[in-house]
């Protein structure tokens, strides 16, 4: 099962990744000052995961393909890993649409 992951790094900000079922990171998101804020990126991907006009589709400097996904506003709520194809990125795509929607938040260990 597809899981979101939050955690808080050493500054206090929260970040979330979405693993897929094989525990492979297919998104990670910037960093939030606030749980709230954290939480309500992950509503934002789970609302926007389905529609694929809210992917940006980009290659890097070095060839490497990646993909961003974004709020109705356009802001990025979510960056990919670097795939080494555009096959590969599309599939990553494919993955966060399938499993963004109906993942599970796991929440950061006090």
């Amino acid at each position: 099962m597809s899981k979101f992951l939050i955690t808080q790094s050493a500054n206090g900000e929260y970040r979330f990744k979405l693993n897929a079922g094989n525990g492979e990171t297919i998104l990670t998101s910037e960093g939030y000052t606030t749980k709230a804020a954290c939480d309500n990126g992950i509503e934002s991907v789970k609302k926007n995961a389905p529609n694929d006009a809210r992917y940006e589709r980009l290659t890097a400097k070095d060839g490497r393909a990646y993909f961003n996904l974004k709020a109705g506003n356009g802001q990025v709520i979510g960056t990919s890993q670097m795939y080494s194809s555009e096959a590969g990125r599309d599939n990553g795509i494919e993955s966060v649409k399938k499993n963004a929607p109906e993942a599970q938040v796991v929440e950061p260990v006090a």
